[in-house]
């Protein structure tokens, strides 16, 4: 897939997830209780991608390469889905979704930034430059503005 093809996926993506999260918020303020907002969630898009690998999926899961997968890989992302997931859903109805959104993009900026010059979490190194930090900044700018009235 070309370049732009992605960057215009990743930009949906972030629609989508805007979208979930207000949603789910209203959920989880229905429920007064934003982690069963998160299960029912987690539940939903278990069974949703279920479906989607079996209607169309590739058959591509090799069951020899399970042992050689670290057991945390299994669940580490659950817990950092599960509680970032909760700030969100308990967030975003005392504050708004845009204020939400743009703060949890200004962390995702911030730490990809840090992990990605490190290489953490197993990924490919990307330095930053002078490049990415005034971009960087720019985007802290925005997410400023969109944060004052």
């Amino acid at each position: 897939m070309k370049l732009i093809g992605l960057y215009m996926l990743a930009l949906l993506g972030g629609v989508f997830l805007a979208v979930q999260a207000g949603f789910s918020s209203q959920l989880g303020s229905l429920l007064k209780q934003p982690v069963l907002a998160v299960i029912f969630t987690s539940l939903s898009s278990a069974v949703l991608g279920i479906l989607f690998i079996l209607f169309w999926g590739k058959p591509s899961f090799q069951m020899f390469s399970i042992p050689e997968i670290p057991w945390y890989l299994w669940w580490i992302g659950g817990l950092f889905s599960m509680a970032g997931i909760s700030l969100y859903f308990y967030a975003i109805p005392k504050v708004g979704i845009s204020k939400i959104i743009a703060l949890g993009l200004c962390g995702q900026l911030v730490f990809s930034l840090i992990a990605g010059n490190f290489g953490w979490l197993n990924l490919p190194v990307e330095p930053i430059t002078t490049k990415r930090l005034v971009g960087a900044l720019a985007m802290t700018l925005g997410i400023l503005l969109i944060n004052t009235k």
